[in-house]
């Protein structure tokens, strides 16, 4: 398959836009897992501009929930939904395997309410809080780095269970897997430095690695591994981070 073929089925897997997946898309997505980053950068680009837009006429909060709503729902809650399972899982007392089938449980939990109203919450303060002379720039470095942390995370963990996360991890993994690892590094350190200050965009690098590997070993703790909704939970809590190291650098210059 050429590559803008890998690209549209990355785009079909991580999106809702129609742009039509192949029968094996999934396992094509997978092997061109390392064009998240760029996927990102244009979903982020085009919240960023929406919310560049709408400041001018609404409160900020308001055009902050906003454009949190826009990522959502290009995305079709898609991650969101793996970041409330994770709340659940983490929080419940009980094996591995038991906490693999409270994850897997369709009702969401007391653990999964918490972490989902803290991590939206926050993201959409966040937004709220950019300036409009940067936001559509930091949008696009927070969810480049959101797809680039799923992206490392496959490459760093193992499959807790056969699932829609172990086409990914087996094609992170091999012979090829460092490659891609760096073919995405790479993609992720040129949209970053391009769109934020080199200071600012060392920093979100940094943040999002931590919070990558934080949630690796969380997820091997209490899963034995990492799931598909363990990816989706660090793509949430990538782009939240991204976004608080943006401000934080921000206010301290």
């Amino acid at each position: 398959m050429s590559l803008l073929g890998g690209l549209r089925n990355c785009l079909a897997f991580l999106t809702i836009i129609p742009v039509g997946m192949d029968n094996d898309g999934v396992l094509q997505a997978a092997k061109y897992m390392p064009l998240f980053p760029v996927i990102g950068a244009a979903i982020g680009f085009l919240a960023g501009a929406l919310v560049w837009a709408l400041d001018p006429i609404l409160p900020s909060l308001v055009v902050g929930m906003l454009g949190l709503g826009f990522i959502l729902l290009i995305t079709g809650v898609h991650h969101t939904d793996g970041l409330l399972d994770f709340g659940d899982g983490v929080m419940f007392h009980g094996s591995p395997e038991e906490k693999l089938r409270v994850m897997r449980d369709p009702q969401t939990g007391a653990g999964g309410l918490s972490i989902g109203l803290v991590v939206l919450l926050g993201t959409a303060f966040s937004i709220a809080e950019l300036s409009p002379i940067i936001v559509v720039q930091s949008l696009t470095a927070s969810e480049t780095a959101a797809k680039f942390s799923m992206v490392f995370q496959a490459w760093a963990g193992k499959s807790a269970h056969e699932g829609l996360n172990t086409p990914f991890i087996n094609a992170m993994h091999g012979k090829r897997g460092h490659i891609r690892l760096a073919t995405a590094f790479i993609l992720f350190i040129a949209v970053l430095t391009t769109a934020l200050q080199i200071t600012v965009a060392l920093s979100v690098i940094f943040s999002v690695l931590i919070t990558a590997a934080a949630t690796l070993l969380i997820a091997h703790r209490h899963f034995g591994g990492i799931t598909g909704d363990v990816l989706g939970a660090t793509n949430d809590l990538s782009r939240l981070v991204s976004l608080l190291a943006v401000l934080v650098m921000i206010n301290w210059a």
